[in-house]
């Protein structure tokens, strides 16, 4: 069994689930300027840092550069960024966590959007910042996990 080529019809998802569920993993490519595909690929190696890489390459096909808004592609298994999106590594391997659990979300039949998902997602992105900041031994990694996650606390209290 192949995986799909998109992710769409009520086959494909199936099919997509069931290879997931057997330990299917893509071969994650990045495409872009050389310089979105630069931050990118220093936004994987912290994702790497943090042991999550496996999961990510299980749900996400492509980081493909766009001009226009930062999003998942649910149905081409893909995340879509724009040059902003990638400028701060830490973030951006933070976002790329937070999609994942999207599109996993997606693969399992889930409400993958809307408020109870948006914030399930976001729960995903801070855990994955607690985890590179504990595993990182760089010291400006772990300071910009801190400032990231008071931004996300500074932020959650503004509701």
């Amino acid at each position: 069994m192949e995986f799909p080529e998109r992710v769409y019809t009520k086959r494909e998802v199936k099919t997509a689930r069931e290879l997931v569920n057997k330990g299917y993993k893509h071969n994650l490519t990045v495409e872009g300027s050389p310089n979105f595909e630069q931050k990118v690929n220093e936004a994987l190696e912290l994702v790497k840092t943090a042991r999550y890489y496996e999961l990510l390459r299980t749900y996400i096909r492509k980081i493909m550069e766009i001009d226009g808004l930062t999003q998942l592609r649910e149905t081409e298994v893909e995340i879509w960024a724009n040059k902003f999106a990638v400028e701060n590594p830490v973030d951006a391997a933070s976002l790329f966590i937070q999609k994942t659990n999207h599109m996993k979300e997606y693969l399992e039949g889930e409400l993958y959007y809307g408020g109870n998902a948006e914030k399930r997602s976001v729960e995903k992105r801070i855990k994955f910042l607690e985890v590179l900041k504990e595993k990182s031994q760089d010291k400006s990694v772990k300071e910009e996990c801190a400032r990231l996650l008071q931004m996300w606390e500074d932020s959650a209290t503004d509701f």
